[in-house]
């Protein structure tokens, strides 16, 4: 299994702290998001290699990040060489860029890298190894503005996801859907295809929305709280509450 990072975004929402540094390596209680992230996968039997999708205004930062870290597992930085937020692929064409780039056929663990998470990822490929399938994240979400800004699944009582609204005006259930997903290598062939076939490129739910139509899908209750890093006001009241 491989880690795919996806972090080639340009985060205009945090400008100016992201203006010339990308929003995973922004320090919060003196580790960066992605350091807290890789601590904790890369301590999972199975995952031989993390591999950190840039842009190329910023894989040189994570290429010396990379550098300094000490993983047991090897750190890949592939640059998807956009310089623009205009010009950026979208999360779902830079997960295909990597996996083409680097001619991978294995499972994936996909990741965004803006989240501080207050559980391990452990239990997540535990699950997906149990069920044999892709599974994605879930957690309740009674708050209805944001389930409309979000992924949200129908699911039966094995937790097999029968439909995925992603960013729905009227979600059918309070299963929301957070930005972490495992792709089983049986499936690649259906991810590869997928922008082919009128998958969306920007948003990574629109690929686990774009599967759930296409093959088994389970979902696993996240156990723990997690932090979106998406503004100024979240990064300073992360900074806040560790400093604590």
């Amino acid at each position: 299994m491989k880690t795919i990072v996806i972090a080639a975004g340009y985060a205009t929402r945090l400008y100016p702290l992201t203006e010339n540094q990308p929003k995973p390596l922004l320090e919060i209680g003196g580790k960066t998001i992605l350091g807290r992230m890789l601590d904790d996968i890369d301590t999972i039997d199975g995952i031989d290699e993390h591999v950190i999708v840039s842009n190329h205004k910023f894989a040189g930062h994570f290429e010396t990040w990379a550098a300094s870290q000490h993983y047991t597992k090897k750190v890949t930085v592939i640059d998807d060489e956009t310089l623009t937020n205009e010009t950026r692929l979208g999360a779902v064409a830079d997960l295909l860029f990597a996996i083409e780039r680097l001619g991978i056929d294995d499972d994936l663990l996909v990741v965004a890298a803006d989240n501080l998470l207050f559980f391990s990822f452990q239990g997540f490929v535990d699950y997906a190894r149990e069920k044999g399938t892709s599974c994605i994240m879930c957690h309740e979400q009674q708050d209805v503005e944001k389930l409309r800004r979000t992924g949200v699944i129908v699911v039966d009582e094995q937790m097999k996801v029968l439909e995925m609204q992603e960013k729905p005006e009227h979600p059918k259930t309070t299963w929301a859907v957070p930005p972490f997903y495992v792709y089983l290598k049986k499936d690649l062939p259906l991810i590869k295809d997928a922008l082919n076939n009128g998958c969306g490129k920007d948003a990574p739910g629109n690929l686990a929305h774009y599967l759930a139509e296409k093959t088994v899908l389970h979902a696993w209750k996240m156990p723990g709280g997690r932090f979106d890093i998406g503004s100024l006001d979240t990064y300073y009241e992360a900074v806040e509450r560790f400093r604590r």
